[in-house]
C-alpha cells in the first residue's frame, strides 16, 4: 500500500491520525469532547494521561469520563507519568477543583484505562508508524513524550506534528508572572521535546486569552440541549470565574480546546515560525517560554507560535461539534 503524506491525506479527505496527551482538567475535558465529536477529521487513536491539573489517578479517571460522555469508549486511555522529570509535582486544584472537574459531580467510569503505560504506548505506536504520520496534541505537562524520547529518540520519525497548549510571551504567565502552568509544571520535559527537533506548534496564552466566553456564546452551547452541552456549560460556568476575576476579562479562556480547533480549522489562527528557549533554571523565571517573536536573536526557528485567533469562529465550531454528541 502506498504511503500518503499528511498533506496528501488531508487533500484526499482522510482524517488526521491523532493522539491526545492530557491532564484533565476542565478545559481538557471540553477539548476531549470537541475532538471525540469530530471523527471524520480526527482519528483519535488514544488518550494518554499525565499528572498536572490534578494527580494522575484523577486525570486518568477524568479522561475515561470524557470518553464515556462522548459515547466513544472504543478509544483507549493509557495512564502515564505521575510526576515531572525533575521538579517537585505541582497541581492546580485552586483552578480545577479537588477532582479536576469544577461544577459537576464525578463518578467511577464504566471503562477504565489500559494496563500498559502511556510511555510504552507512545514508543510502540510511533516506532511502528509510517514516517511523519501521527499528530500528538499535548494539553498538559510534556512529561510522557519527554520520557518516551529519552528512552527511544528514534520515535521522532513517526510524528507529523506536536501541538502544545502551553507557554506565554506577550500575555505573561498564569502560574507565575513569567510562566504558564503546563511549562512550569515540567519545564525540563518541555526542553527535551524542544531539543528533539520534532515539528512543534505552540498554542500559548497569547492566543487563548483572546478566545473568550461570552453570554451569547455560552447561551448557544446551552441551547443545544444535549448531555454534552449541559456538562460543558456546568464546567465552564465554574471554571471561567477565576480568570475573569484575576485578569479583569469580560469572559474566560478554554485553553486546551484551542488546540483541537487549530487541528480542525487552522485558518482560525495566525502565528509565525520563531526561535523558542525554555527557562529550566530555579528562580522567578522557571518555566518561562522565551519566544523570539521579532527575530532579535537571529536564530533558526524551532517552533510555530500562534499569536491570534478568531474567537467567534472558534465558538461556532465548538458549538457545532458539541451538537453532534448525545
Amino acid at each position: 500500500m502506498t504511503h500518503l503524506s499528511p498533506a496528501a491525506r488531508r487533500r484526499a479527505g482522510l482524517p488526521r491520525e491523532l493522539i491526545i496527551d492530557t491532564d484533565p482538567g476542565a478545559d481538557d475535558v471540553v477539548a476531549l469532547l470537541f475532538a471525540l465529536a469530530s471523527p471524520e477529521a480526527l482519528n483519535l487513536r488514544a488518550i494518554t494521561t499525565v499528572a498536572g491539573n490534578v494527580r494522575l489517578d484523577k486525570t486518568t479517571r477524568n479522561a475515561c469520563l470524557a470518553r464515556e460522555w462522548a459515547g466513544r469508549e472504543e478509544v483507549p486511555v493509557y495512564a502515564g507519568a505521575p510526576t515531572p522529570l525533575v521538579r517537585t509535582p505541582i497541581y492546580a486544584e485552586n483552578v480545577h477543583g479537588q477532582e479536576g472537574l469544577p461544577g459537576i459531580t464525578v463518578h467511577t467510569p464504566a471503562c477504565g484505562a489500559e494496563p500498559s503505560s502511556a510511555v510504552e504506548y507512545l514508543i510502540d505506536t510511533l516506532r511502528a508508524a509510517a514516517p511523519q504520520s501521527i499528530t500528538l496534541a499535548m494539553l498538559g505537562p510534556q512529561t510522557n513524550l519527554a520520557l518516551a524520547l529519552i528512552q527511544a529518540p528514534d520515535i521522532v520519525q513517526g510524528l507529523e506534528e506536536v501541538v502544545v497548549m502551553g507557554g506565554a510571551h506577550f500575555n505573561g504567565g498564569n502560574i507565575t508572572p513569567a510562566a504558564e502552568f503546563n511549562l512550569f509544571a515540567d519545564p525540563h520535559a518541555a526542553q527535551v521535546v524542544l531539543a528533539s527537533g520534532v515539528p512543534l506548534t505552540y498554542v500559548p496564552l497569547d492566543v487563548t486569552h483572546k478566545i473568550l466566553t461570552s453570554e451569547p456564546r455560552l447561551a448557544a452551547i446551552q441551547a443545544l440541549g444535549n448531555r454534552a452541552s449541559s456538562l460543558v456549560i456546568d464546567i465552564l460556568n465554574e471554571y471561567v470565574k477565576l480568570d475573569m476575576d484575576h485578569y479583569g476579562l469580560p469572559g474566560g479562556p478554554i485553553h486546551d480546546a484551542s488546540v483541537i480547533a487549530y487541528l480542525l480549522q487552522p485558518s482560525l489562527f495566525q502565528g509565525r515560525d520563531l526561535h523558542l528557549n525554555i527557562d529550566t533554571r530555579e528562580g522567578p523565571s522557571l518555566g518561562q517560554t522565551l519566544a523570539d517573536w521579532y527575530g532579535t536573536l537571529q536564530q533558526p526557528a524551532n517552533v510555530h507560535w500562534l499569536g491570534d485567533g478568531d474567537a467567534q469562529g472558534f465558538f461556532d465550531l465548538l458549538t457545532e461539534r458539541l451538537g453532534r454528541l448525545a
